[in-house]
């Protein structure tokens, strides 16, 4: 048969056999309108219209922010996976009550203080690996698109102005609250909202605000002012998306107001709006309280990823349901930073296998052969991928089992191949290495946690990363470790076993491998809550209290 046709066959056979496995598995996801699991079915069958609530933008962002973020990174990453075409828009605020008061404070002017904001939130995610939304809007480029929802309102007897302000007439929609599940009269957003004798009822909310002294305004059929803050992500995913989308996201913070006051002023602009699934990712909690800039107790994205490589805080991050409480932890952390170690280590090691026996690979086109372990690893592993991420994205079980399971017969293939070996036998361990690597590396890359440099680079970066934490630079670890050859030379294993134990407390794990001693990060052995410094290390600087 022509090599060529032969290619070509087996792709489609690849297709069809990956279109089977899809079937097999429906997505799905947790829907906060209905408090429960459902199927997850877009309005157009192949496309998936997708918005999330981004951050206001006054000041760095913290690991709620990052949590945020990541879950539904993971959630578009998969989307993709399974083939659809999406349109993900998630949103800045840059005019809102907390960036005036900032400016204020700062002298500066508020959308430009934003701004430089919105550019660090945007360093933050590329540290993370989160993909760029299809769209980025700001509230202050979508005034008119405002200005238009809140006349339809009004035009609707939904609103109503008093002295330039404009408010949501909540009375007059009797749906109010079926997101929530929250009554009226308890209607609170907050430090956004003061209380207003001119309102019909206290729980009816700003469109639109009335200009005052020292903050931005835009002109409106109802005077100067600016938008209240839910009328943004309101305008904005109509105007990406249309009244009708599928998935519409957040924190679980924002089920009420936020997203019921979203819905009641988005049905009451158009009739037939409509979003199929709510989905909310769960607090970060510190000392098992919300972890928040209004409550002053959070650590921002930069103060961790200071001490800890991006990509084991986004493994923290992943390794809790997204919609359960995930509570900051050093210990967890490091178990993080301790586990993506591992796991480049090990995919190190194999492409450093595979490159130095490149000339033994066939190149004949013919399916890769490996041994019945292999098949059944690779089997197992897709099996568990598909059925935990379809499962409302259980991506806390996926590293786990299978996966872990695969990184161990990388290691036993990789010790098999130093022994001595017939052709064919030796064949079967590199073709079953390679097929196993592209497997696991397919699900690091759903899951954001493929790096973007060489496995070399990472694990290098890692290392730097733990010498901080430990308050060393790597010469004092070399130096150590000489120390530490001397001691055994002269048969002083205790000392030699008291200086291991001391860089291991700092999470400094050596190793000897036969004459020559390694070293790794590694867990400390012993823990204190909180970020910890080493001798003659500083703490970060605690947040301003926002």
């Amino acid at each position: 048969m022509d090599p060529s046709k032969q290619e070509t066959n087996q792709k489609k056979a690849s297709k069809t056999m990956a279109k089977k496995e899809t079937q097999e598995f429906q997505f799905v996801v947790y829907n906060t309108m209905t408090q429960q699991k459902e199927v997850f079915k877009p309005k157009t069958p192949g496309k998936v219209c997708m918005y999330v609530c981004g951050v206001t933008a006054y000041d760095f962002s913290h690991l709620g922010h990052a949590r945020a973020a990541v879950s539904f990174d993971v959630l578009y990453r998969y989307l993709k996976h399974l083939g659809y075409e999406i349109t993900y828009v998630r949103n800045f605020t840059d005019v809102d009550d907390k960036i005036i008061r900032r400016a204020n404070e700062t002298g500066e002017d508020p959308i430009s203080l934003s701004d430089r904001y919105c550019k660090e939130y945007n360093i933050d995610m590329s540290d993370l690996q989160c993909l760029s939304p299809t769209h980025e809007p700001r509230v202050s480029d979508h005034m008119e698109q405002i200005k238009d929802m809140i006349t339809q309102i009004i035009n609707k007897d939904f609103g109503y102005v008093v002295d330039g302000d404009v408010f949501f007439a909540v009375d007059k929609f009797p749906n109010y609250g079926k997101l929530s599940g929250q009554k009226l009269e308890n209607n609170r957003a907050g430090e956004r909202v003061a209380v207003d004798s001119r309102k019909r009822n206290p729980s009816d909310f700003a469109l639109w605000k009335a200009a005052k002294p020292g903050e931005p305004s835009w002109d409106s059929p109802w005077g100067p002012g600016r938008p209240g803050w839910h009328i943004e992500c309101s305008a904005m995913s109509a105007h990406y998306l249309s009244f009708k989308f599928d998935i519409h996201g957040g924190g679980l913070d924002l089920i009420f107001p936020h997203h019921e006051n979203e819905i009641a002023q988005s049905c009451a602009a158009c009739e037939e709006s409509d979003v199929s699934y709510w989905m909310h990712n769960g607090h970060v909690t510190n000392n098992n309280e919300k972890m928040s800039k209004s409550l002053g107790n959070f650590f921002t994205i930069r103060q961790i990823t200071e001490r800890y490589h991006p990509l084991a805080l986004r493994y923290f991050l992943i390794n809790a349901h997204y919609r359960s409480p995930l509570n900051y932890s050093i210990v967890q952390l490091e178990g993080a930073s301790d586990a993506v170690f591992y796991i480049y280590q090990t995919l190190k090691d194999c492409q450093d296998a595979l490159l130095q026996l490149q000339e033994e690979m066939p190149n004949d086109g013919k399916p890769a052969r490996i041994s019945p372990d292999a098949k059944e690893c690779i089997s197992k592993l897709r099996n568990e991928f598909q059925v935990k991420m379809s499962d409302d994205l259980s991506t806390s079980l996926i590293l786990t089992g299978a996966f872990l399971e695969a990184l161990k017969l990388v290691n036993n293939l990789l010790t098999m191949l130093k022994k001595k070996q017939q052709k064919q036998q030796r064949l079967l361990v590199i073709q079953s290495l390679k097929e196993i690597e592209k497997e696991v590396t397919k699900i690091l890359d759903v899951l954001g946690l493929q790096p973007p440099c060489s496995y070399n680079e990472v694990l290098l970066q890692l290392k730097e990363k733990a010498l901080t934490r430990a308050g060393l630079v790597e010469d004092d670890v070399i130096r150590l470790i000489n120390q530490r050859a001397e001691v055994r030379r002269n048969k002083d294993f205790l000392k030699s076993d008291q200086m291991r134990a001391h860089l291991q407390a700092k999470g400094i794990a050596l190793m000897d491998v036969g004459t020559e001693t390694i070293w790794r990060p590694c867990v400390p052995v012993q823990q204190e809550s909180g970020i910890v410094p080493s001798e003659g290390q500083k703490v970060p600087p605690k947040p301003e209290t926002a």
